[in-house]
């Protein structure tokens, strides 16, 4: 099958099967005369195993590393166990984060009654108080996870 069908199969973009491959996760493909790409079931199986890693939010490197354990299988499956219960602690870590972030909004939010004009805003005024007070401060730490959640402006 050639690139399109494959990101078609696994609803991955052709972009993101090159990526793939560069980076090792995926094996290179056998390449036609005229140099298309031509992937087989084990392509499939493999990036539809990377899919679903990646839903799981597991990091590249976690993924090389079970890919490495299916490639060459250890007599045992403990380090692979080893790698999910970090990576549990790691989710247990970001949910605490997370909760603490919806506790942050949820007490900014209650700086506004939604009925006031936009330049008497509570959380506009709140939110410009932190930045100026966190200006002179080095210890800026922003954990956002781009693309977590989605904003639209009607």
């Amino acid at each position: 099958m050639k690139i399109g069908d494959l990101a078609k199969a696994t609803h991955t973009k052709v972009e993101t099967i090159r990526y793939y491959e560069r980076e090792g996760l995926l094996h290179e493909a056998v390449r036609t005369m005229g140099n298309y790409r031509v992937y087989n079931v084990e392509h499939l199986d493999r990036l539809s195993f990377i899919r679903h890693c990646r839903s799981l939010d597991m990091t590249l490197e976690e993924i090389k590393t079970l890919l490495r354990y299916k490639d060459f299988p250890p007599e045992d499956c403990s380090n692979v166990n080893a790698l999910i219960d970090e990576h549990i602690e790691h989710v247990a870590v970001r949910i605490k984060e997370l909760k603490h972030l919806q506790k942050q909004l949820i007490d900014l939010r209650k700086n506004c009654s939604g009925t006031g004009l936009v330049n008497q805003c509570g959380v506009l005024t709140e939110l410009s108080k932190a930045s100026r007070a966190e200006q002179g401060s080095n210890n800026l730490e922003f954990n956002h996870v781009n693309g977590t959640h989605k904003f639209s402006h009607k």
